[in-house]
């Protein structure tokens, strides 16, 4: 472990020497050179992006189960009326213009793209939701999570640029399936926050120094809200970034609840919290646990009246479904989220190892102050973070969720 953990350390301090600020938000460095627009390269015929398999973490996440109409999950759909967009519609259902809201999002940024790059020509769906088992076993188009494209005058000369715009457009995964169609997919959306490893909802509260409680969403770099330090004590932390943020997802949460006194923390399943077996285990030594392996009769630890910690018996575990998943940094990757404390990080259930690999990105705030507005989606230092982590750690190192899921 020494090593992988060197390597992380390392590695994360090499890609702050960098060009500053790529990837973090909108806008150019001050007093830098304006780069030329960057040339789009088409994909190749059967070459997919990004090159793993589809169903997998990397790329658009596990197949969850069909959604029929008269199923609970068929709300999760939401119908797309772009008049930039042609929609072939062969059944005469309007099933392709059902998608989820991440897929819709994707598809009208492509539509766009596509009538600035060839003037006169629409982006044109063939193949949306499936409700009648057209598509392979556990297609992702049983779930409205993937469409199949052409442009509107099937110039098939135009399909490799095509596939590379849905790439920029921010679909999960693409793929030049055929010579008559690409094929788009793009991650769940109550697993979006999974692929970042852990959110809380956006209407969660935070606690700020001046003891306002206000809204995850609402955090601005540079406030400092309430967390605990490594002795377990309750401290007030800078907040430096959110390593993920997605304020319109449909987001799969768990929600566990405490009496005496009564708590009720939100957050995704492989987020981790402080937990103890026993009442009479010290702050400090309360273990990081993902909260899918928290169960009534386990101890978290709460803010009290009087503002110290205290734990708390877990009464009830649930789950529930809510809009928004933000996923906030503070200096001492912890936070006090709607009373109860919480770690930062996710997906690897090792507190220490994931404070460590964030060392740079800290040091980086602490030289050059705060970053302006940050965009929407996973921070680029989280994002590549994770990816070495999966090349130096083994497999069972993250929670199941976080495991990719082969096509089958």
């Amino acid at each position: 472990m020494k090593p992988a953990r060197l390597l992380l350390l390392l590695s994360g301090y090499a890609l702050l020497l960098a060009p500053a600020v790529r990837g973090c938000g909108p806008g150019r460095v001050v007093g830098s050179r304006r780069r030329p627009p960057r040339k789009l390269i088409p994909l190749a015929y059967k070459q997919f992006s990004p090159n793993v398999p589809e169903k997998t973490l990397g790329a658009s996440g596990r197949y969850e189960g069909k959604i029929a109409r008269n199923s609970e999950r068929f709300k999760e759909l939401t119908p797309n009326y772009n008049p930039d967009i042609i929609f072939k519609d062969e059944e005469n259902t309007g099933a392709d213009r059902l998608m989820t809201q991440r897929c819709k999002d994707r598809l009208n940024s492509l539509a766009i793209s596509v009538m600035n790059q060839w003037p006169g020509v629409k982006l044109r769906v063939t193949e949306g939701w499936d409700e009648d088992g057209h598509h392979s076993e556990e297609s992702l188009h049983y779930e409205g999570r993937a469409v199949d494209i052409t442009t509107s005058d099937r110039d098939r000369n135009k399909y490799g640029m095509l596939a590379r715009l849905a790439v920029e457009a921010g679909f999960d995964w693409v793929y030049y399936e055929s010579k008559a169609h690409i094929h788009c997919s793009v991650k769940s959306e109550h697993s979006a926050a999974a692929k970042t490893g852990g959110c809380f909802p956006g209407r969660a509260l935070a606690t700020l120094e001046d003891g306002v409680r206000t809204p995850l969403w609402a955090l601005r770099p540079g406030q400092r809200v309430l967390a605990m330090d490594e002795a377990g004590r309750p401290t007030y932390s800078d907040f430096l970034a959110f390593l993920d943020k997605e304020p319109r997802a449909l987001t799969f949460f768990h929600v566990i609840e405490t009496r005496e006194p009564l708590r009720r923390l939100v957050l995704t399943p492989t987020h981790l919290l402080f937990v103890a077996q026993n009442s009479s285990a010290p702050a400090a030594r309360f273990r990081p646990t993902f909260a899918s392996h928290v169960r009534p009769g386990h101890f978290v630890l709460v803010v009290a009246g009087g503002g110290g910690l205290q734990p708390a018996e877990v009464v009830a575990v649930r789950d529930r479904r809510d809009v928004g998943a933000y996923a906030p940094l503070t200096r001492h990757g912890t936070l006090v989220v709607d009373g109860v404390v919480a770690s930062c990080f996710a997906l690897v259930q090792e507190q220490h190892l994931a404070q460590l690999a964030f060392w740079p990105l800290r040091l980086y705030h602490s030289l050059v102050g705060w970053p302006g507005v940050q965009g929407d989606g996973v921070h680029w230092y989280s994002g590549l973070l994770y990816r070495l982590g999966r090349l130096l750690l083994p497999s069972d190192s993250f929670h199941p969720l976080g495991v990719p899921q082969m096509e089958s």
